[in-house]
């Protein structure tokens, strides 16, 4: 027997993009869309009766993920910023090792933030310690860490969301590697 009445959800799409879908595994595109309840008479919704609030809708799976979702980068745009990010390192340390740090520490120390505050949260600490270490064996190609080497290395793992203890510790390891 048919319900005669009841509350349905309609939808209506405001935007759409691309995201990485957790449940596809991969970019997608998608449909921003709200969502709004509305009594039904005989499968016809007719009266408001509230919101449903806002959903991200994968155009591939059709599974709705809360907007939250969309603040994780595609892995285009991962590997952009991850790119960008052992670049800036590797500039950052070459650069203190032949000028030292002070005169140009506080620029230095901004374009890392820039850099890698966007990028830290989505990483495994396994990748933040390996840009810390591809920086230190940087520093380390022509011998021991300068001062301004080390405080850079230290920038680099303070942006990269790593304790004091584990950037020190990185830093001690990548020192006794031979390379």
């Amino acid at each position: 027997m048919p319900h005669i009445w009841g509350v349905r959800t309609t939808w209506r799409t405001v935007g759409d993009g691309e995201f990485f879908c957790p449940g596809c595994g991969g970019d997608r595109s998608y449909l921003r869309r709200i969502g709004r309840h509305r009594f039904a008479l005989l499968g016809i919704p007719l009266l408001p009766r509230g919101t449903a609030g806002t959903v991200v809708e994968c155009a591939a799976c059709r599974t709705c993920f809360r907007t939250d979702v969309l603040g994780h980068p595609t892995t285009t745009r991962f590997s952009a910023m991850l790119r960008d990010a052992v670049h800036t390192v590797a500039l950052a340390v070459l650069a203190a090792g032949k000028e030292g740090i002070d005169g140009s520490g506080t620029a230095l120390t901004i374009e890392l933030h820039e850099v890698l505050d966007p990028l830290a949260p989505h990483l495994a600490p396994a990748g933040s310690e390996d840009i810390l270490l591809q920086g230190a064996r940087i520093a380390l190609a022509d011998g021991p860490y300068t001062p301004s080497e080390h405080q850079t290395l230290a920038a680099v793992g303070r942006a990269l969301l790593l304790s004091d203890e584990d950037t020190e510790r990185l830093l001690a390891i990548a020192a006794r590697t031979p390379s």
